[in-house]
């Protein structure tokens, strides 16, 4: 058992109002996997989940988006739309699936405005135009906008990139399916979260908040335990209140933490801000 709880958790979501057009506003081509499973032209939805006319459609429309740098073979599509068994009629199943979401792009438009759908020698692939827009791609990028601005000395720029990171981040990803891709992918947005919530807490011990800071942190490591940056900061939030006491307590929790799951002790660094904090 994870020996937080006595810290208590709050989920927050912060999206400020001057985020830039080029993440939320952007026109053209929009597709989300997160939160929902939608297409949009110019800020209209033109295919949503209903349009599907069941799971497996979605589903192969959301692993098409996710994997739409490259081919994916009729097979690999297969262990994907069932993964717990396969008829002997999956690929006349498959083929149904895929000639109803090319007629579904074309019957939208969404083909003229180059979202292209191509069906070749058991491959398929989903290719978006070159000012598409992913929503998973966009929270890669915001975030690593935001971690170059830390990296800069620059925290006050990250607060917009980084609460656009971890909204997306936030968001559920394909409820009700399951699989080793669906893992592969929600752990790579738990990891995009936890990292957007390090740089909302530096930039929010910066301007002065350090409440939201230590929700930051908090929140950041009931996703990920082990990351010392994250304890780090939930260290520092407890100083920024004026609690040494509690920032000391939080290192030595964490140290017995780490004797017991892992059998080593903290990072240097880690022992250097606890040893900063008791002068």
């Amino acid at each position: 058992m994870i020996p937080f709880a006595l810290y208590g958790f709050k989920i927050y979501s912060v999206i400020p109002a001057d985020i830039s057009a080029n993440v939320w506003q952007a026109m053209g081509i929009r597709v989300y996997v997160t939160g929902r499973i939608a297409g949009e032209v110019d800020g209209q939805v033109g295919i949503g989940e209903r349009r599907f006319r069941g799971k497996q459609g979605w589903m192969l429309f959301a692993y098409l988006v996710c994997e739409r740098s490259r081919p994916v073979a009729k097979e690999e599509l297969a262990s994907v739309l069932w993964p717990d068994e396969q008829s002997d009629a999956w690929e006349a199943a498959l083929s149904a699936l895929t000639s109803r979401l090319a007629a579904l792009l074309a019957s939208e438009g969404l083909e003229d405005l180059g979202l292209s759908f191509s069906r070749q020698f058991g491959q398929y692939q989903l290719k978006l135009p070159n000012d598409g827009w992913v929503d998973i791609g966009a929270g890669n990028s915001a975030l690593d906008r935001a971690e170059a601005a830390v990296r800069n000395n620059q925290a006050r720029n990250a607060l917009g990139p980084a609460a656009v990171a971890a909204s997306i981040a936030r968001r559920p990803f394909l409820p009700g399916v399951d699989g080793f891709w669906w893992e592969n992918l929600q752990g790579k947005l738990d990891r995009q979260l936890v990292r957007a919530l390090d740089c909302l807490g530096e930039m929010q011990l910066e301007i002065g908040e350090p409440q939201t800071a230590f929700e930051s942190a908090l929140e950041g490591i009931k996703l990920d335990p082990y990351r010392e940056r994250t304890h780090r900061a939930l260290m520092r939030a407890y100083v920024a209140t004026g609690n040494r006491a509690k920032a000391v307590a939080a290192y030595y929790e964490f140290r017995e933490f780490l004797a017991s799951e892992v059998g080593t002790g903290p990072e240097l660094e880690t022992e250097a801000l606890y040893l900063e904090i008791l002068d």
